[in-house]
């Protein structure tokens, strides 16, 4: 069996992401922000959608579910924990769960702390993470609901996925991301080089997601709160992983 991956652009800066299966044409989407683009990319590629998989209750993640199921009879799957904010959903998942979609096993992360309940897959079968609003290309969603410290829980464990590890994210934000992370790393030649691709392709309009987790390892603050160089510009030696984390997630709300 082989799979492959659609990214899908939808709003003004969403993603949506199909996987499939290339023999049978099955489908597996994640997260919902706009019916029609969604369905277009369905329709052209000759998919049957099976599953969808939400990360977040908010509306520019699943405000095109009903005009999919309109047009596609497909299992919905989300966070236990949000069941009272997601749509109505035929399935609700958390932490350490299983979803099987054509024999691929993803496992679900709970993710909280740009909503509480947002919940990430990792299918390591096919090296992806739908991340969602959690860890993003060069950056990691704005804390609306949870701390700086139940982020930086929440994203410490994907460290130790796989650099191969496709990073789905849900929002076109790299180019912003890499200055404000330049603001903070600047000696930092991944990073320089990094945000220097970044720039050049979306001169072109071409999407910087999936990203890779091998490069945000190297490039992305919000993963390195135990940085030297990050730590010694922020005047932060000596201090926790968390209070660095939440400077920086401070510092990055107010760029």
């Amino acid at each position: 069996m082989s799979f492959e991956l659609i990214t899908i652009p939808c709003l003004s800066d969403n993603y949506a992401f199909l996987l499939y299966n290339v023999e049978n044409r099955s489908a597996f989407l994640v997260d919902a922000p706009e019916a029609g683009p969604i369905n277009e990319a369905l329709n052209k590629n000759d998919l049957i959608l099976e599953q969808i998989f939400l990360t977040h209750h908010h509306a520019d993640h699943v405000e095109g579910l009903s005009g999919i199921l309109k047009k596609h009879d497909a299992l919905t799957v989300g966070a236990q924990a949000d069941i009272n904010r997601l749509p109505k959903l035929d399935k609700y998942v958390q932490a350490g769960d299983e979803i099987s979609f054509q024999k691929q096993i993803g496992k679900v992360f709970d993710v909280s702390g740009h909503t509480i309940g947002h919940i990430a897959l990792y299918i390591s079968s096919q090296n992806v993470l739908f991340s969602g609003d959690s860890l993003m290309a060069l950056g990691c969603g704005r804390l609306f609901e949870g701390s700086a410290e139940q982020m930086w829980q929440s994203l410490y464990p994907l460290l130790s996925l796989p650099d191969n590890t496709k990073i789905c994210s849900g929002h076109e934000y790299t180019e912003n991301n890499a200055s404000f992370a330049l603001t903070i790393d600047p000696e930092n030649p991944e990073l320089v080089r990094r945000s220097e691709q970044v720039r050049f392709a979306r001169s072109k309009n071409l999407f910087t997601v999936p990203s890779q987790l091998g490069l945000e390892k190297k490039t992305n603050p919000f993963l390195r709160p135990f940085d030297k160089n990050i730590r010694k510009n922020l005047n932060m030696l000596g201090s926790a992983d968390t209070e660095v984390f939440s400077k920086i997630r401070s510092l990055k709300d107010n760029f």
